[in-house]
């Protein structure tokens, strides 16, 4: 799922969208556009990587390569921000921050697919469904039932 396509970014305005142009993180903004979440693993020996990590922490390869993942994962731990960005976020109300771990055994740290003040509780299943930052989709946690999360997995 992603955002209507027009609608601005319930956090964030536009001016922050990433440029993707020689942006390590390009194949998962180019795999985002298509609705599918894309990161990281070693060549060498599969290990999942963080977004811009440069050496395998298993085998010590530099070399990594990009593939799609199942969108799917529980929130390991998430907290509220209370702290207003005049200019660079749109709300004055407080917004969730939640760290996922994916069924790839990635962690992502992203907010939620739409606004709402409430944090997610740990180990509570999520869909990684992506929100429209100009003209870039980025990853956004959306709450599951525990059924949906094990059926796409």
């Amino acid at each position: 799922m992603t955002a209507p396509q027009n609608a601005p970014d319930w956090l964030l305005h536009d001016e922050l969208s990433p440029d993707v142009d020689n942006d390590p993180l390009a194949p998962m903004y180019e795999g985002s556009a298509r609705g599918e979440l894309v990161l990281p693993f070693c060549t060498s020996c599969l290990l999942p990587l963080d977004l811009e990590q440069p050496v395998c922490d298993g085998c010590g390869s530099l070399e990594c390569v990009w593939r799609v993942v199942a969108p799917v994962g529980t929130v390991h731990s998430s907290t509220v921000m209370h702290r207003a960005e005049p200019g660079l976020v749109r709300i004055d109300d407080p917004y969730p921050i939640i760290d996922v771990e994916l069924a790839s055994g990635h962690r992502l740290i992203m907010t939620t697919l739409e606004s709402t003040q409430l944090p997610l509780p740990i180990d509570a299943p999520v869909r990684v469904a992506f929100r429209n930052l100009g003209k870039i989709a980025v990853p956004a946690a959306q709450p599951t039932a525990p059924a949906e999360t094990e059926a796409s997995s």
